[in-house]
């Protein structure tokens, strides 16, 4: 427990402090707008939810509740956003990351289940410029960046 309490806090000192931080929190801002069911107002604050829940390791169904609560969201609606926003925070801390260390791109990675999507199932072991990111199913994005996407970029790290 005291090792969660310490990691929590250290992730939190990154993405308030660390360039990776800026980096991640700059890509995020340019996601909000891809929230198309919510107000602006709404959106802004599931973009500092998901934020704040990946610095204490909020589950989305908590996430969710508060999407709920912030207005008029059914429940499978905030149910979405929460998984989504969440795997999109946690895709885009991975790809802040990989930046700042001179990371050229990644190799896409499914769940591996029959659920994932067969565009998704295609792209899994493709290699993808952090620069160019693919379009699937009409929607431009990096690996987990998609709605309900359980997929997870694995940087290649340059051996500098």
């Amino acid at each position: 427990m005291e090792q969660a309490k310490e990691m929590s806090r250290a992730l939190r000192l990154e993405i308030r402090t660390a360039p990776t931080g800026a980096t991640m929190r700059a890509l995020m801002a340019e996601q909000v707008g891809l929230i198309k069911s919510l107000p602006l107002d709404a959106a802004e604050r599931v973009h500092r939810l998901t934020i704040e829940g990946l610095e204490d390791s909020t589950r989305a169904s908590e996430i969710s509740k508060a999407i709920q609560a912030s207005g008029d969201v059914a429940k499978s609606r905030a149910d979405l956003i929460a998984r989504t926003e969440v795997a999109r925070t946690a895709s885009t801390l991975t790809e802040a990351r990989a930046l700042h260390v001179g990371s050229p791109g990644y190799f896409w990675r499914t769940s591996g289940d029959t659920d994932v999507r067969d565009s998704h199932r295609k792209m899994n072991g493709q290699f993808v410029a952090w620069d160019d990111p693919p379009t699937l199913d009409g929607m431009t994005g990096h690996a987990g960046q998609f709605p309900n996407c359980r997929c997870y970029p694995e940087p290649v790290i340059p051996e500098d």
